[in-house]
């Protein structure tokens, strides 16, 4: 289906047969691709799949090594990325472009700021144009604050405004609810929407399959730098999307869960844990060899719960026991030497260094086995990383590249594989496939049951309720800062977890305390 059957006359925007190659890389091979106004089509596929070469070309920032480009009907040669903005398209990236020290109004006019008769800036205009524009997107926003001081969700819609700002006829969004969750996802998908009312043709780009069948109305999807089909959303389930992308059923991309033997040893055990006001009297405990879910909406305290485990926020109350040596006051650097080990949910900034190697990374947690007398030993620290590479199949990699050079799925295996080198009784995992494709999540998936089978406990934090139910042995369910209840076996199901997650009971599916098997 890379030909020309999936273009219809009533594309606004359309890259026909398109083909672009790097040294040594052929990326996009005779791909042909059409969006609609008052469309939202989706583009999936895995990390390196051709997804955001494609839309480079279609933004003018890449010119086509063959194939055609064609707006409203007819052929163009996009000279540049301007000159795609000026017959308007726009690209949201995944990482914000904005001016952190500037007002909203200055971003949104950056570089086309209104001017008095005698060429000074009118900033009082800008900043009632830039009101007008937040008000049609139905934003409340201050246009005179500063964009530092602002919510990444908000930040997100100054950039929706900026691409309003001109005649935006095509935007595109590359994994616009990465850094956001829960409320701002639902607010996010509204504007969408209302762009897509007013005639906007929309790419969106997400690894979030929930979102394309929620939101989109056809669907792309890439492998290996080719087209593999697109069709309406409608007349698509997640296993052929997933099929499609991967080549494999939804349901092998979970491995098979194992079954626990009686009197296996808890590694972990929480007892009455309350963190400041965001979790209350939370006891759990994870058995060697066990994953255990934690689900619940955001802002339900499950990653606070996890901070106070790890003592990386200071419990009030409550006691943590790891192998059996109880604290009831927890710091990290105990944590550690206990056998804890913490993978938290932002990789980029709270995770991985990302200026250093992936050498660096991985033995991060343990330089003392790779120096000799307070000096590194560079040869050991290469021999840590060539080792972790192997073991865990971080594509790409090698000791002395950039993490940051790695996709999203290698770059978290890099930080699974640091943690487990100094944590030999419970890893915790906040979020651990959050803004990878559905290979790396199988493969990370994989990595934990790997782990678990060494008899390592895992304790998992997860937004997606199919990861929760594919992944956990048992899920506990959190709700306004309790562990509203617990759910196993035949109970381990979507509307069962949401209902613990949205409705207070006093009864759970389980004992919190002391699971029994």
């Amino acid at each position: 289906m890379n030909g020309h059957a999936d273009i219809s006359a009533g594309d606004l925007l359309e890259v026909i047969r398109i083909t672009k190659e790097f040294p040594g890389v052929k990326s996009l091979d005779q791909v042909s691709l059409g969006v609609r106004a008052g469309e939202i089509h989706a583009l999936v596929g895995e990390n390196g799949a051709g997804k955001s070469t494609l839309t480079k070309i279609m933004a003018g920032v890449y010119a086509p090594d063959s194939g055609e480009i064609r707006f409203a009907g007819q052929p163009l040669e996009w000279k540049s990325a301007a000159d795609a903005k000026r017959h308007g398209i726009h690209v949201i990236h995944q990482e914000l472009v904005l001016f952190p020290q500037s007002t909203v109004a200055e971003n949104i006019f950056a570089g086309a700021e209104p001017r008095t008769r005698i060429g000074l800036l009118d900033h009082g205009r800008m900043n009632r144009d830039a009101q007008a524009l937040l008000g049609e997107l139905g934003v409340r926003l201050d246009s005179r604050e500063r964009v530092g001081n602002l919510s990444v969700a908000d930040q997100q819609m100054v950039e929706i405004a900026k691409a309003m700002a001109g005649e935006t006829r095509v935007l595109i969004l590359d994994e616009p609810t990465a850094v956001i969750a829960g409320k701002e996802v639902q607010l996010l998908f509204a504007r969408v929407r209302a762009l897509r009312a007013k005639g906007v043709a929309i790419v969106y780009i997400s690894h979030r399959l929930d979102e394309i069948f929620e939101l989109c109305d056809r669907v792309t999807v890439m492998k290996d730098g080719r087209k593999v089909a697109t069709q309406s959303v409608a007349n698509t389930t997640r296993d052929q999307l997933v099929r499609l992308m991967v080549g494999r059923e939804m349901k092998d991309i979970y491995p098979d869960k194992p079954i626990l033997a009686p009197g296996v040893p808890n590694v972990l055990q929480v007892n009455g844990l309350c963190v400041g006001n965001r979790v209350v009297d939370a006891s759990l405990t994870v058995r060697a060899g066990e994953i255990v879910g934690i689900a619940g909406m955001v802002g339900s305290g499950r990653t606070e719960l996890a901070a106070g485990i790890f003592g990386a926020l200071r419990a009030h109350r409550g006691t943590v026991d790891i192998g059996g040596t109880r604290r009831t006051r927890m710091t990290p650097r105990t944590a550690i030497r206990l056998g804890l080990g913490f993978v938290t949910e932002d990789r980029k900034s709270q995770g991985l260094l990302m200026l250093l190697d992936v050498a660096q990374n991985v033995t991060a947690t343990t330089l003392a086995q790779v120096s000799r007398f307070g000096l590194m030993r560079p040869a050991l620290e290469r021999a840590a990383a060539q080792a972790a590479i192997n073991e865990y199949r971080i594509a790409g990699a090698h000791p002395a590249g950039g993490v940051a050079t790695l996709s999203g799925g290698n770059q978290q295996k890099v930080l699974i594989s640091r943690w487990v080198r100094v944590c030999k009784r419970v890893l915790i995992l906040d979020e651990p496939t959050r803004g990878v494709d559905v290979g790396a999540k199988a493969e990370i998936y994989r990595v934990m049951r790997e782990l678990t089978s060494r008899g390592l406990g895992i304790l998992m934090i997860s937004s997606e309720l199919q990861e929760v139910i594919g992944m956990s042995d048992r899920v506990l369910v959190m709700r306004e800062g309790r562990i509203n209840g617990e759910v196993s076996g035949e109970q381990m199901t979507e509307h069962d977890i949401m209902r613990l997650a949205t409705t207070e009971t006093s009864q759970t599916t389980g004992d919190a305390h002391e699971h029994a098997y």
